[in-house]
């Protein structure tokens, strides 16, 4: 059987890991060949490929990034659709593909199998708010990242008495930033899922620098203040129509300072999040991920992506995973709200 893989959407820690398990297991157990599908859906629909061997996956477990590169390519636009598809592939000789994203990749996956496409999908998103599997690769990355750049703003905080705004990824959900908040020991955590007044977060920061401490503010880049009616974006929409967020810790840091009387500061840690190395965790997460999609090819579990739960490696359908978003439960914040302040 021949495979066309593909990695969609933002990239994540782990991408390659991914590759190089599927491309490994597929060749020396199945039997099966490989292609890859540059920039996402892009590839597929211009048919712009690239060989996908043994020898193009050696060693690249480690790296960050993609080798096949990464685009949000929407593939029922532009020239794409499902007689597109179907011809390209055709073309190609591809019999299945493997196609490696978040929502937006796993929406468009589903439809293309609706249509008869044989696709299996592997989830990946940092925010790690995919309902269908317990972890997705690059969360735990992304959470030693923004954990290590809060150790970091909490000592200039402390040298200058300032309060510190950390904003990190979390379109809908607030997984990074709570795990990062509580790991750094962030006295406020603002996440989507819970709306809060600049009075409580003017609070939080009051307490703290009362007891001598520099402030340190933990926020989601999806989080809206209770007098917002939708989360801070400037940036327009994606191709899938979903809004560029981002400069929320831009936009309350001022606030802060105006009510606090303390000397305040934003950073944003964006795409940094998202790169270098990944960690061991995310390395074999991923690898299994990998493994366990060829597997689901060579068992024809079409419209399926592979899924972590507990500890053990399953498939889930693509409607499962696109029914509802994993938000951060109420008690999950309640515990983490207790260190506040």
């Amino acid at each position: 059987m021949r495979i066309g893989m593909l990695t969609s959407g933002g990239d994540a820690p782990g991408l390659n890991a991914v590759i190089r398990g599927a491309v490994l297991i597929g060749q020396t157990v199945h039997g099966h060949d490989f292609i890859g599908l540059r920039d996402g859906w892009r590839g597929l629909i211009e048919a712009d490929t690239m060989p996908l061997g043994r020898n193009e996956v050696k060693g690249i477990s480690k790296q960050g990034g993609t080798i096949l590169g990464t685009s949000r390519t929407n593939p029922f636009e532009g020239r794409g659709g499902v007689d597109r598809v179907t011809e390209v592939m055709t073309e190609l000789g591809i019999d299945a593909i493997i196609a490696i994203g978040g929502e937006g990749t796993l929406a468009a996956a589903k439809r293309l199998t609706d249509a008869g496409i044989r696709i299996v999908g592997v989830p990946k998103t940092v925010d790690n708010d995919l309902d269908a599997t317990d972890y997705t690769f690059g969360f735990d990355t992304a959470v030693q990242i923004a954990t290590e750049a809060m150790d970091r703003l909490r000592t200039t905080g402390d040298a200058h008495s300032r309060c510190m705004v950390a904003e990190v990824m979390g379109r809908h959900v607030g997984w990074i930033a709570l795990h990062s908040g509580m790991a750094s020991g962030a006295h406020a955590i603002l996440i989507p899922e819970q709306r809060t007044s600049m009075e409580q977060i003017a609070a939080w920061v009051t307490s703290a620098a009362s007891r001598g401490r520099a402030p340190l503010v933990v926020v989601a880049e999806g989080f809206t203040l209770d007098s917002m009616d939708d989360p801070h974006s400037e940036r327009g929409l994606d191709a899938f129509g979903r809004p560029r967020l981002g400069g929320i810790g831009e936009l309350i840091a001022p606030l802060i300072e105006e009510r606090t009387g303390i000397e305040t500061r934003a950073t944003t840690l964006g795409h940094i999040q998202r790169g270098g190395t990944p960690s061991a965790f995310d390395r074999v997460l991923a690898t299994r991920l990998g493994m366990a999609a060829v597997n689901a090819v060579t068992n024809g579990d079409w419209g399926r992506m592979v899924a972590l739960r507990s500890t053990e490696i399953v498939t889930v359908p693509f409607a499962e995973a696109l029914g509802t978003l994993k938000t951060v439960p109420q008690s999950r914040y309640d515990e983490a709200a207790m260190l506040f302040g």
